[in-house]
């Protein structure tokens, strides 16, 4: 839905996952081989990945300062099964934390957000308001306070109900 430019970093991998579903319509690309390839998964791996995907959806609407769209499993109970490890660069020393052995898609986001964290991008990381969008995306306004993944669209309907709501 957005018009926005991708997620820095790791937090493109988070924003692919997320988007998955369209909530509008109800098109969840984890049900087409295509979707599921784009994310290195197997038929197996979808319930799993639906789980971790509306965890992350309801800890960016918190980013955004709105409660979560639904129950769901925190995301630190689902991150805290990511295997990971400490991976240093011999090049230059750097070190960052990455996935243990074949990395799973909760390992790859694990070391995503933990990536992001490190950065201070993660709190800009954020869900739309829109009740019918919740599409991820990464929040470059100056002051940090965007509401909308875009503004020709959720930000145009939820200004045109505002406006109607006074007129009536």
């Amino acid at each position: 839905m957005s018009e926005r430019s991708p997620a820095p970093g790791g937090l493109g991998l988070v924003e692919t996952l997320v988007n998955t579903l369209d909530l509008e319509t109800g098109a969840d690309s984890l049900d087409t081989g295509e979707g599921r390839a784009r994310l290195g998964l197997t038929q197996d791996d979808v319930p799993a990945a639906r789980e971790l995907r509306e965890s992350l959806r309801a800890t960016l609407l918190a980013h955004a300062g709105h409660p979560p769209h639904r129950a769901v499993t925190p995301l630190g109970e689902l991150l805290a099964a990511a295997p990971l490890v400490v991976a240093v660069d011999p090049a230059d020393g750097s070190a960052a934390l990455a996935p243990a052995g074949e990395g799973s898609l909760t390992a790859r986001v694990a070391a995503a957000v933990a990536q992001a964290l490190v950065a201070g991008t993660w709190s800009r990381f954020k869900a739309c308001e829109a009740a019918d969008c919740h599409w991820a995306y990464y929040d470059r306004s100056p002051a940090g306070r965007g509401r909308w993944c875009s503004m020709q669209v959720c930000g145009a309907r939820a200004k045109m109900r505002r406006y109607r709501a006074k007129e009536s």
